[in-house]
């Protein structure tokens, strides 16, 4: 008789909102017990985790806060590996805090109930944003966002994330976890929370007829199943280390709109740039090699979209 694979238990921190929704999905279906974790973990709150495929049989909410390393301890205890999630979305510079000493729990608390395995999801916020990047470079895992560039810009998003990112670097090399990175950029795709979040404002704002024309500006977007399939991946490659860069394409936005427009021709979607003096600025190569090593298949744009 062959022998049965021992069952892992997860714990996913902001289990609830668009992409930790999409891990716990994946992680479901493939046979984990996840332990989600709320602020509020009542079952009402949380209809579209519920109805997840093995949600009935393997999955339960529990309570925990960032900021409260107590909640985090009970909550990481007995599992086997942590999905760290969680973090504030927004350009609030008192929401760095959060995000920083949050981490910092986070890894601390793990590694305190035997936990040695983290995934710790990042943002394109702590790779991008620095003056001294060149045109031709190739954005990849060695490429990180310069923190007084960030201030300067008040891009207190992009600062929280890469401060968090160090923090959880230094963390895990002091208490000997092992830290594995995820960093998406603009994530699209189906939602399974009942509200919009805020990378979906991204395009909704050019359906409503709120936006009349667009930026020269790039962005680099990726499909939210395919996140969600990251994380899994460096989860399960024991040969896995680091960062792991999970974008699918970069492109101009008179493009991204071009596609929604074709996708989508009934809505007021803006044809005309905002600044039409300056040359079209031009999309960045970026290379996802890593991810594409470990078996990751990137959804086109204009399927996720």
């Amino acid at each position: 008789m062959a022998k049965a694979e021992v069952v892992q238990s997860v714990c996913v921190t902001g289990a609830g909102g668009f992409v930790g929704s999409w891990i716990v999905k994946e992680l479901l279906l493939r046979g984990y017990v996840v332990r989600a974790t709320a602020r509020d973990p009542s079952a009402e709150k949380y209809p579209h985790l519920q109805i997840l495929e093995g949600a009935k049989e393997r999955l339960s909410l529990c309570y925990a806060n960032l900021m409260d390393y107590s909640s985090l301890r009970v909550a990481f205890d007995g599992c086997d590996g942590v999905f760290h999630v969680a973090s504030p979305v927004s350009n609030d510079p008192q929401l760095v805090t959060v995000a920083v000493e949050g981490t910092k729990n986070v890894i601390n608390a793990a590694a305190d109930v035997g936990v040695r395995r983290v995934v710790f999801t990042s943002s394109y916020g702590a790779v991008h944003m620095n003056p001294n990047r060149s045109p031709d470079t190739v954005m990849d895992e060695s490429c990180w966002s310069n923190l007084d560039f960030c201030k300067q810009k008040r891009d207190w998003y992009s600062y929280g994330k890469t401060l968090a990112e160090i923090t959880a670097v230094e963390q895990a090399s002091k208490r000997g976890v092992e830290l594995l990175v995820v960093v998406p950029p603009v994530t699209t795709g189906q939602m399974l929370q009942p509200t919009t979040n805020l990378s979906s404002h991204h395009f909704i704002h050019y359906l409503n007829g709120i936006k009349k024309d667009y930026p020269n500006a790039v962005a680099a977007y990726v499909d939210v199943r395919d996140v969600a399939r990251a994380h899994a991946l460096v989860y399960e490659n024991s040969e896995a280390h680091g960062r792991y860069l999970c974008v699918g394409a970069v492109l101009h936005r008179s493009e991204l709109l071009r596609t929604l427009r074709e996708l989508f021709p009934q809505y007021p979607i803006p044809t005309k740039c905002e600044d039409n003096t300056k040359p079209m600025i031009k999309p960045y190569k970026f290379s996802n090699q890593r991810l594409k090593d470990l078996g990751l298949q990137f959804t086109p744009v204009k399927e996720s979209l």
